[in-house]
């Protein structure tokens, strides 16, 4: 089977998809602007070829270089799993007669005014939300809605330019940051804890899923510097709490009629048990959240996401042994990190939950964190009993600190 790959370099968990299509004998064309040898060489390795376009953002051209490099032979997929390339990979699809989601089909992934649209027909419940072109229709997609109201791009992809605004004023405030997006979601605020319900399916059929709680809600992580955000990937899906968020992603994916692939939901559970569906991409989540998955169930997420787009099988037994905490860190100060604290203490302690250091080293400059979940690294740890892998989560954001100067 030849697949397209599209950026089998970038972002950093690329290279691990395209090592699991190579591992399941997929003859893999990568698909990239930036040179070969930028690649690394795992990722060489897994490539049978690569095909540098001028730029993956000029989508005719794009097409163009690649019918000549490409012509004459058979493409069987193209796979792109980084958001600002959905629509480019939807495009060679039709091109090369393809299988997977058409431009028509990924419009809903991408402009989520769109994607609620069809939800709401299917009887989900979303947030109330209004699609907004000016500032006077957000003010009045607000006075519609009541405050509170979040508004967001609606072809954005994480929490970034997503603000919650509680009163007149602060919407007054926002507008001018949200000047730069050309269409706004002005949607309903809803109060309460905030999950994602990630699968790969086959055939229109979940064959894995996965449910993680994010401490505290993004929205509040991303408005806070202090904090030390956490991803917690759970190891009791069956829990009744979390069954009438599960059932509803199973709906989600009947609804869209999602075929092959990995998708990222994200929806939320309010204090008197209503659950309201938030988001959903035809993707995987970012920020190693797939490592984390490999690490709660002991088998290799890639590859069996790469099976199931080339093979329409999922092989690995599906156990969950371990919850699974990321505890992102933010460095204090600015410039470059010069000392760690912490660290010595909470390895002695826990040393045996702790499955990987992804933290920055000394003398690495420090990252914005408000661009990037990942921030200045990570602690990811697991262990069996959920409050014992909270309580250690939250003694690494307490008492774990990056000095930056």
């Amino acid at each position: 089977m030849n697949v397209l790959m599209l950026s089998p370099g970038y972002p950093t968990d690329m290279p691990e998809f395209t090592r699991g299509l190579a591992e399941v004998g997929a003859t893999v064309i990568g698909v990239g602007d930036q040179p070969a040898s930028a690649l690394t060489e795992r990722t060489r390795h897994a490539l049978a070829a690569y095909v540098q376009v001028g730029s993956l953002w000029n989508e005719a051209r794009t097409l163009e270089e690649l019918r000549a490099a490409l012509a004459g032979r058979r493409i069987d997929r193209v796979e792109s799993l980084w958001e600002p390339l959905m629509l480019l990979a939807a495009r060679l699809r039709e091109a090369f007669g393809a299988p997977g989601l058409s431009v028509a089909d990924t419009v809903p992934y991408r402009d989520k005014e769109v994607m609620k649209q069809k939800l709401d027909a299917a009887g989900i419940r979303t947030p109330r939300h209004v699609a907004a072109h000016s500032v006077a229709e957000c003010w009045e997609a607000a006075e519609r809605i009541g405050f509170p109201v979040i508004v967001k791009p609606i072809a954005g992809a994480g929490s970034a330019d997503t603000y919650r605004c509680d009163t007149p004023d602060e919407l007054r405030d926002v507008l001018p940051r949200v000047a730069h997006v050309p269409i706004v979601s002005v949607e309903e605020f809803i109060d309460g804890e905030e999950y994602t319900f990630d699968t790969v399916t086959i055939d229109g059929q979940i064959a894995y899923y996965n449910v993680a709680w994010y401490r505290p809600r993004p929205l509040i992580a991303r408005s806070n510097e202090w904090i030390s955000p956490q991803v917690i990937a759970l190891r009791d899906t069956d829990d009744a709490a979390l069954a009438a968020g599960v059932r509803m992603g199973f709906e989600v994916i009947r609804a869209l009629g999602f075929e092959r692939g990995f998708t990222h939901m994200e929806w939320y559970r309010k204090a008197d048990g209503e659950v309201v569906f938030g988001e959903v991409a035809a993707r995987p989540p970012g920020a190693h959240q797939v490592d984390q998955m490999n690490y709660a169930c002991d088998f290799d997420v890639f590859r069996e996401w790469a099976r199931a787009v080339t093979h329409g099988a999922f092989e690995a037994r599906i156990e969950r042994k371990y919850n699974v905490a990321m505890v992102f860190k933010r460095a204090e100060g600015q410039g470059r990190i010069h000392a760690i604290e912490g660290l010595e203490a909470i390895n002695r302690r826990h040393g045996a939950t702790i499955v990987w250091n992804n933290l920055s080293p000394v003398g690495a400059r420090r990252r914005n964190w408000r661009q990037t979940l990942v921030s200045d690294g990570f602690l990811m740890l697991r262990h069996p009993d959920l409050a014992t892998t909270l309580a250690i989560a939250d003694e690494v954001g307490d008492q774990l600190r990056l000095l930056a100067r």
